[in-house]
């Protein structure tokens, strides 16, 4: 249920009044930040991240819309592949070179990368739905328990029964260490 400060935010960010921004930051900006700081684990990168965020969440605001996800559920969705984006460009423009073969770190050996891992998506597919669907809401979409919950309209319980039996049987797949691996390579 939506309160009245979200409900008048929203009728700003729709009307393009540039009100809502400044209400937005001071209701959410501290929390935003926090979601930031958790991926990028920088205080500057993380508040880089906050800006960057809000330029989105104004171009965006046409976007929203309150029948499919809570306001805070948008802003925070919006900060974290904002700040995930961020941690990728930075990889990806680093002048360091990871090298595998003098790192023992991560030296798992060709024969532990089986073809199946590459695509997780695609084994999820031999799940039942009613497990399918929790996997993917909450590793592919990013939603916590309780956002799965609610958006898919399954009392949480039940969100929590069906992402252990989904987890024991994509474990099957990959056995353990396996399955941390390739969810970790999702997100």
């Amino acid at each position: 249920m939506s309160t009245l400060l979200e409900k008048h935010i929203v009728e700003l960010l729709q009307e393009r009044n540039e009100k809502a921004i400044s209400l937005l930051y001071d209701n959410y900006a501290d929390t935003l930040y926090g979601v930031a700081y958790k991926v990028v684990k920088d205080e500057d990168l993380a508040q880089d991240v906050v800006q960057e965020s809000f330029v989105k969440i104004w171009k965006k605001s046409d976007s929203y819309d309150s029948t499919k996800a809570k306001l805070f559920t948008w802003l925070f969705r919006i900060t974290r592949n904002t700040a995930i984006d961020k941690l990728r460009s930075i990889n990806t423009k680093s002048d360091k070179e990871i090298q595998m073969d003098v790192s023992d770190v991560y030296n798992l050996g060709e024969q532990s990368i089986r073809p199946e891992f590459i695509d997780v998506k695609k084994n999820l597919g031999r799940l039942e739905p009613k497990y399918r669907i929790v996997l993917e809401a909450l590793f592919f979409e990013g939603m916590t328990q309780q956002e799965a919950s609610d958006e898919l309209d399954i009392p949480l319980g039940t969100i929590k029964s069906r992402l252990k039996i989904g987890l024991r049987e994509m474990r099957k797949i990959y056995g353990t260490i396996a399955l941390l691996l390739a969810l970790n390579l999702m997100v």
